[in-house]
């Protein structure tokens, strides 16, 4: 079997949470933090490749459901949301050359860096899914995780 090139995410990803900056940690909650096995913080590792372009800040590597899970700490405001949507797309784009062949992000959730300011939450929640991204308020939670794969080691 062909080896896949050592690409620059994978060279950046860090065991745990320790690729996810300490601040941006208290946005997931105690609780699930020692189930991400891996994280890379995508922003920094993308930004050499494509500096002008939008960029999801991290991916992490959910254990018990042996999934990739994609978080975005970001305003929670109107205007952000086609940011966000645009933070997404930008991503899937980089990450067709950085990931392993089959693997893909689970899931993408956005969760608020500050106080949630949406004037219509229910349109923005329909437009979010349209688009793939969940946005979980101000801190993920295990509801918000993919399940367990049931897989043993």
């Amino acid at each position: 079997m062909k080896r896949q090139p050592r690409t620059p995410t994978r060279a950046a990803v860090e065991d745990g949470l320790l690729a996810v900056k300490a601040g941006d940690k208290e946005f997931i909650d105690p609780s699930v933090r020692a189930t991400f096995a891996d994280s890379l913080d995508l922003d920094a590792a993308l930004q050499a490749e494509y500096p002008q372009d939008n960029r999801w800040d991290y991916l992490l590597g959910h254990q018990p459901s042996r999934s990739v899970v994609g978080i975005e700490p970001h305003s929670a405001k109107q205007r952000e949301v086609s940011t966000v949507i645009a933070k997404r797309r930008a991503a899937q784009e980089h990450l067709r050359v950085h990931l392993k062949p089959g693997q893909r992000v689970a899931t993408w959730l956005w969760v608020a860096s500050g106080k949630v300011q949406f004037a219509d939450t229910e349109k923005i929640r329909l437009r979010l899914d349209q688009e793939g991204v969940a946005f979980v308020g101000t801190r993920v939670l295990a509801k918000h995780l993919p399940a367990s794969s049931g897989r043993t080691s």
